[in-house]
Formats: structure tokens, sequence, C-alpha cells
């Protein structure tokens, strides 16, 4: 697996390709937007969308299980896309191979399931938009961050916006891809999920971008 690694904030940082960060200090794994569920969602509504979209989603998330090895996931909300649907089955099986990993959900717009879901499958959700680990702050849309506070000396890591760069390539073209982006006070990590668009950001000089272009990390 082609990751990359990042001294950030005197932290141990491994930014993967495949949309996720393991945070080596607190051995967790770190990813947002998951959208579990979005393409059963799409079915009910009749729009034909193949399953194998959540299934590779799945094992990308499988695969970087076993390579890292985490005591614990966090999700920056959006670990799920809707209302219960023939995916979620799928999951909760899923989950049955791990139980012993804890997983941590930063609730997210979408992630509308009942609480009881949530408590059979052993997922600790905090309602509140916010976790807090050491010198992290975790929280869905970064428009929130300025709701608490009480943790202004954290640096915020979060999902929502789904960020994207636009690279200049040959003949004058413009190519986007998703990517990871740092500033002075947060930090936004990709979608997870391949089923989703971009918003383009702007990037500043004091930024930190990698962008994730054909399976491997680019720093702009």
């Amino acid at each position: 697996m082609k990751h990359k690694y990042f001294n950030f904030k005197s932290q141990h940082l491994w930014l993967s390709p495949e949309r996720s960060i393991f945070w080596e200090e607190e051995k967790a794994l770190i990813l947002s937007d998951s959208h579990f569920g979005k393409t059963g969602h799409f079915r009910k509504s009749g729009i034909a969308l193949p399953q194998a979209v959540f299934l590779e989603d799945l094992q990308r998330l499988f695969n970087l299980l076993q390579f890292y090895k985490p005591e614990r996931l966090v999700v920056v909300g959006d670990l799920f896309h809707s209302s219960s649907n023939k995916e979620h089955l799928l999951f909760e099986k899923w989950r049955n191979d791990f139980i012993q990993l804890e997983i941590m959900l930063v609730k997210g717009n979408h992630d509308i399931l009942h609480r009881d879901w949530y408590l059979q499958t052993n997922i600790h959700v905090f309602d509140e938009e916010l976790l807090r680990i050491n010198a992290f702050a975790f929280a869905h849309d970064h428009l929130h961050i300025e709701k608490f506070p009480q943790h202004q000396d954290a640096y915020f890591l979060t999902g929502h916006l789904h960020p994207g760069i636009s690279i200049r390539g040959k003949s004058r073209q413009h190519l986007s891809f998703p990517c990871f982006y740092f500033n002075e006070r947060f930090a936004v990590l990709p979608a997870f999920s391949k089923f989703s668009g971009l918003a383009l950001i702007d990037k500043k000089k004091t930024d930190n971008v990698f962008a994730i272009v054909n399976g491997e990390l680019i720093e702009l």
C-alpha cells in the first residue's frame, strides 16, 4: 500500500491513497463520508446501481484494517447514507469479523439510523458532532467548529466537504482529484466512498494538500 508519512502537530500520520489516515500514536484509523448503503438507497428509489460499488468500498476498509491493525476506527460523519436497506445487513456481517474493533462515529447529516441499530452493532455515536482525542478534535463539518469554544486549542479533523483539487495537465487541461486538505485550523478528509462528487478547494501557500492520483498521493 502506497501510503505517505506526514509528521503533523508532532503526531505521526500515515495518509493512504485509499482515503484514510492512520494515527500512529493512537492506533486509530480515521476516515470520513463512507456513505455505506448509498447504492442500496438509489436502488430502492428505482435507480439501478450495482451493489459491487458498496462491496468494493467495504473490501477497501477490510484491507486497511488488515494492513494497519488499528485498535479503533474513527469515522468523521456519514458512515451510512440513509435509512436501512439490505446493505446494512451486509455491514452487520462484516462487523462481526471485527468485533474487537472500537468504532467511534461523529454523527453526520446522513447518519439517520435509529440509535438501537448503532447499539446493536457496537458503534459509539457522538451526537454533538464532536469527539476529542488528545490534541485532535473531530467534527463532521468544518463550519461547525466555532460551536465548540472549549476545544479551540485543538486541531480539528473534519469531513462532509468531499474535497478535491484541480491540477493543470497538458494542453491547458484541468483534471480534478480527491485530496487531503490541511490548513492552520482544520483538515478536511476526502470522502472514503468513491461514489461521491468533489468540492474543489482553493489552496493557499500555507496549506498542505495531498492529491490522490492514480492510486498515489502527490503533495502539491
